[in-house]
């Protein structure tokens, strides 16, 4: 089999959609179209219920959709021996959002250097988006993210809940303020923040990573919500000040993990971020 099938199927599996998976894969619609054809010729079944919702794998598309993780993870797998560095036994690939970033998961990389050393990391900053595709494909062992989608043969489990601050640059500056930078932390986030601000207007300013909204305010002015636990030193020391009767925002931090992978280090490292995860939980 092509494994290039095999990637398509993934890809529709993961988008839901032939036009998603020609986007992803940077190919026509119609080469997926064909491809998933040509794979359901092979297999001598169909693959996917195709209708106005988009597509849904069927009995047998579930069934193949473990075969067709571990064609791709197997050669994925290769590779990554191929160039793992010596005195490695393997690797691992954990890709998280960029507030996760900060002081949670380098937590999580110093303890997997101490604990399981023979383990080559793959770190890498991603989106929901693209964190579930790798997923779903099986270049990605571990996603750490706010906004998890359900896919089968995935683990969603939750982490902690991170308190969304609103914060600003001065202590006197206006609510609403012109200035602000609305941070896109995912769907819930925006419902959350849509309830509470009912009547405020679209911002002006819209930032994808918390980063570029903290340097922002703290450069140039401004304001913006962003997770507690990483504002709190500069709120102790004066540089950044909570908005005055600002609501207290709660947006889920979640894991994701393929359920069929037995590997001793996956399991090792999926169990020291739930402990992270608790120690969050309780602070």
């Amino acid at each position: 089999m092509d494994i290039e099938f095999a990637r398509t199927f993934l890809a529709v599996a993961a988008e839901g959609n032939f036009v998603g998976a020609a986007s992803r894969l940077h190919i026509t619609q119609s080469t997926v179209s064909a491809r998933i054809q040509t794979l359901e010729a092979e297999m001598g079944a169909r693959l996917f219920r195709r209708g106005r919702g988009g597509a849904e794998p069927t009995a047998a598309g579930l069934r193949f959709l473990r075969h067709a993780k571990s064609l791709v993870r197997t050669l994925e797998q290769a590779r990554l021996d191929a160039r793992l560095p010596s005195g490695f036994s393997g690797g691992l690939t954990l890709s998280g959002r960029s507030a996760l970033w900060e002081g949670f998961l380098p937590r999580w990389v110093t303890w997997m250097r101490n604990a399981v050393p023979g383990v080559s990391l793959r770190l890498e900053l991603g989106f929901e988006e693209d964190i579930m595709q790798g997923l779903v494909q099986g270049i990605i062992d571990i996603g750490v993210m706010y906004t998890p989608q359900s896919r089968p043969g995935l683990a969603v489990e939750h982490l902690f809940d991170e308190a969304m601050v609103l914060v600003s640059s001065k202590p006197e500056r206006p609510w609403p303020d012109p200035d602000y930078i609305h941070v896109d932390w995912g769907a819930e986030f925006h419902a959350q923040f849509g309830a509470n601000f009912p009547s405020m207007e679209t911002p002006a300013r819209i930032a994808n990573v918390g980063g570029i909204a903290l340097h922002l305010i703290t450069s140039g002015g401004g304001s913006a919500y962003l997770p507690q636990r990483t504002v709190s030193e500069a709120i102790r020391q004066g540089r950044l000040w909570r908005v005055h009767d600002s609501p207290l925002l709660t947006l889920p931090a979640y894991m994701v993990f393929p359920l069929d992978r037995d590997e001793a280090h996956l399991a090792r490292a999926v169990q020291k971020l739930r402990s992270l995860g608790a120690e969050e939980r309780a602070r």
